[in-house]
């Protein structure tokens, strides 16, 4: 398997009022093209503030992280504004979509970001991810016309436009009734199978059963690492950090 992200011994602390909270410590980890990663644990245990990292949305305050094969922090600013437009696809609980825009432009959005512009290029790919997610016949919809469960095929589609190397979902069903959600969790499944690189974060067991390796996490620290034994469909302990 090719590996895709490298982290070693990240850390992370925020200084709020001159006292200190550490949120992650010396996290260390590999991602394999190809995953479907559940990050789980309690609620404060670092989960998020793992996610923002992975995106290049935060970074950490100590440790190194690769991303297909580039050292994060040697980046310049500018070099990881691209790398987030061109290889993460990010999912967030709350859709994210841009109300008064339609579901194309919403989807098309990102495309708008890149150097060179080709509508007919950009169209035809806004099209193939819309057909990916079903989504094809709500394309001139806006937001509030759709149902939650759709608002998010809608971001999943938008995460997907860039053919991004990793996917990377913070509680994508958290805003979801039981029915929407499984149907989002069955699109996820789905594009792993295609061969997207997913990594989730979740509270909901639920929500980690199809994934092929579930990590938790308490207090900041990365205390379980599980992978899904193909032949028996079980999990298999591969490794107990705390």
């Amino acid at each position: 398997m090719t590996q895709l992200i490298q982290l070693s011994g990240i850390g992370k602390s925020f200084l709020t009022q001159e006292i200190e909270t550490r949120a992650l410590s010396d996290i260390s980890l590999s991602i394999n093209q190809g995953e479907y990663i559940a990050f789980t644990g309690p609620s404060g245990c670092g989960k998020s503030t793992l996610l923002s990292i992975l995106g290049l949305l935060d970074f950490p305050s100590i440790g190194e992280y690769h991303l297909d094969g580039l050292k994060v922090s040697d980046l310049s600013r500018q070099q990881k504004a691209t790398i987030r437009s061109e290889k993460i696809g990010f999912v967030f609980q709350s859709f994210n979509l841009i109300s008064d825009l339609t579901v194309y432009e919403n989807v098309v959005l990102p495309l708008t970001y890149q150097k060179s512009s080709n509508r007919q290029l950009h169209k035809q790919k806004v099209k193939e991810v819309l057909e990916r997610v079903e989504m094809t016949h709500r394309a001139n919809h806006f937001p509030s016309q759709l149902s939650g469960g759709q608002q998010q095929r809608v971001a999943v589609a938008r995460a997907l436009v860039n053919n991004p190397a990793i996917i990377l979902a913070d509680e994508p069903t958290g805003n979801l009734d039981s029915k929407n959600a499984q149907s989002v969790l069955k699109l996820l499944e789905q594009l792993n199978r295609e061969g997207s690189t997913i990594c989730m974060v979740t509270h909901d067991p639920r929500s980690s059963e199809s994934c092929t390796r579930n990590i938790d996490l308490l207090d900041g620290r990365l205390v379980k690492d599980e992978k899904k034994s193909i032949s028996n469909n079980a999990f298999q302990l591969e490794s107990v950090l705390a």
